[in-house]
């Protein structure tokens, strides 16, 4: 048996039981629980070590480092890992092991996939690694794979609903979810490898053997299946070239979108394209350019037989997935933006408190501010732009603006897709910028609704205004009291509030009414 597969499942121990994630609001900023954690997996293609800060329900990665090795090229043929694979991922593994001594990270959960179970070395292996990391490695099943993909799904999107399908070098993992639930998985040898051994590198033999396998396995499905969340770097290169080709004007791939009909055209263009030619696109590199030919073979057919209606790429998976399980319930009821970006502020040497207090201060306006999205979706989004207030603290004042709208549309948090990014962007650009043209910010600016950049201007004017005049001390908001009528956007003011009430948050509350389209009315107390 392979070193720590008898323990695989301890992975998961915590989240045996279903659970609903709900829509709680991250504790508050001192009592959210700060810890950093590595995840060491070895993958058929490429060994990855990413160290994460995790912050209550935030996970955000500070160290990602990917080896390209191959451990699992031609197996299918010597039924024995890649010797040359070996060799680089026995170096990349030295070399992790020193990163990881050097920042003094003891909690290291590391595990192996598809290759190293079904290689007749791969026990051998497997107790090499576990002995170059001093961390147990467990070779997870392909059932626990999926399983872990799908919580990484959840992770950053708490009510997914859809087939996951995470393809790696030697397999590919189906799961089920449904409404942020896990509902079933199933591996099948599908990734690029194996496929590759099965057909002799025929894309119409391809086609054939991808089509008998995926038709079977839906049939097995039972549960929502419109969307398809695309994970692993074979998808994900597949889509940047789409991105790039397309001019996308958010240049991340998580949370990009393409329509079935998109992603299988998409699919039969980069199956019949060179090597040479998938390596010229930015950020492709040529040794996962020889596999993309048969990745695309598996996307195009799996869209058309699973019958889904949208594909959308995920940096989130199996590794996410781990950290997930080993939560609390009460860290998983959190939502990932609003948990994400409090963090990001807290990084960024803002003032954490601010943040919820804002939230609560500007209620009263909300409903002023205009309808974008949803309901839930509009509340969630108020609440994690109130967390953006102080991210441009640190800036120069000349460039807060810009700076901190881009550091909010390209933030590395999930539960997000591009046009709430950009929302999110503009209402940021307006609370360090007024009313200033936000040009940065033109190009993204094309993804979202006119309904939306006005609402993102009242909410950034909102969140100026309030700034100015608590300093950003969250206490300081209790000597202002704000009521809005169909007429009038009242402030009632103590005799503290009397004070802070400058010339310049004058300025600002008048601008924060007119943008409301009410009269400013002051009442002193």
């Amino acid at each position: 048996m392979p070193t720590g597969a008898g323990d695989a499942a301890d992975l998961f121990g915590r989240v045996a039981r279903p659970f609903a994630p709900a829509a709680v609001r991250p504790a508050p900023a001192a009592a959210v629980a700060v810890r950093d954690a590595a995840v060491v997996d070895v993958g058929s293609n490429s060994i990855r070590l990413v160290l994460y800060r995790i912050e209550g329900r935030a996970i955000l990665p500070i160290l990602n480092e990917r080896s390209a090795v191959g451990l699992g090229r031609g197996l299918q043929e010597s039924g024995v890992l890649s010797p040359d694979g070996v060799t680089e991922a026995v170096a990349a593994l030295e070399r992790f092991r020193v990163f990881l001594d050097a920042r003094g990270v003891t909690d290291v959960i590391a595990v192996a996939t598809a290759a190293v179970r079904e290689a007749k070395d791969g026990p051998a292996f497997a107790k090499r690694v576990a002995q170059i990391l001093r961390a147990q490695l467990s070779v997870i099943t392909g059932e626990e794979e999926a399983r872990a993909s799908a919580l990484g799904i959840i992770a950053g999107e708490p009510d997914a609903s859809g087939i996951v399908g995470d393809l790696g070098g030697s397999s590919l993992e189906f799961a089920v979810v449904d409404g942020g639930e896990f509902v079933s998985g199933m591996t099948l040898p599908l990734g690029p490898f194996a496929l590759a051994g099965a057909c002799g590198g025929d894309l119409k033999a391809a086609r054939k053997i991808v089509d008998t396998i995926v038709s079977r396995a839906a049939r097995r499905f039972t549960g929502p299946r419109e969307t398809l969340y695309a994970v692993g770097g074979a998808w994900r290169a597949i889509a940047r070239i789409s991105l790039e080709s397309r001019g996308h004007p958010v240049r991340l791939l998580h949370g990009y979108e393409l329509s079935a009909v998109e992603a299988i055209d998409l699919a039969k263009f980069v199956a019949k394209q060179s090597v040479a030619s998938i390596a010229s696109v930015p950020e492709v590199s040529r040794r996962r350019a020889e596999t993309l030919p048969l990745a695309a073979v598996v996307l195009e057919r799996a869209v058309k037989r699973l019958g889904v209606k949208c594909v959308r790429v995920q940096a989130y998976g199996l590794r996410e997935g781990l950290l997930f399980a080993r939560m609390s319930e009460d860290e998983r009821a959190g939502d990932p933006l609003v948990a994400g970006l409090e963090a990001l502020a807290r990084r960024s040497g803002g003032i954490a408190a601010i943040g919820p207090a804002l939230e609560s201060w500007l209620e009263p306006a909300r409903a002023a501010m205009g309808a974008v999205f949803d309901a839930d979706r509009d509340s969630v989004l108020f609440s994690a732009a109130c967390r953006t207030a102080d991210l441009g603290g640190r800036h120069h004042p000349d460039h807060r603006a810009e700076l901190a709208s881009l550091e909010t549309l390209y933030a590395p948090v999930a539960g997000v897709s591009h046009e709430e990014r950009v929302f999110l962007a503009l209402a940021v650009h307006h609370r360090y910028g007024g009313r200033r043209d936000p040009a940065p910010l033109a190009a993204p600016l094309r993804l979202l609704r006119e309904e939306g950049r006005d609402a993102a201007f009242k909410l950034g004017l909102g969140l100026r205004f309030a700034c100015t005049f608590s300093g950003r001390a969250a206490t300081l908001l209790d000597h202002a009291h704000l009521a809005v009528t169909d007429q009038d956007v009242e402030l009632s003011l103590t005799e503290t509030g009397k004070c802070l009430y400058t010339s310049a948050a004058e300025r600002r509350f008048l601008h924060f009414a007119s943008a409301l389209g009410r009269d400013p009315k002051i009442v002193t107390t």
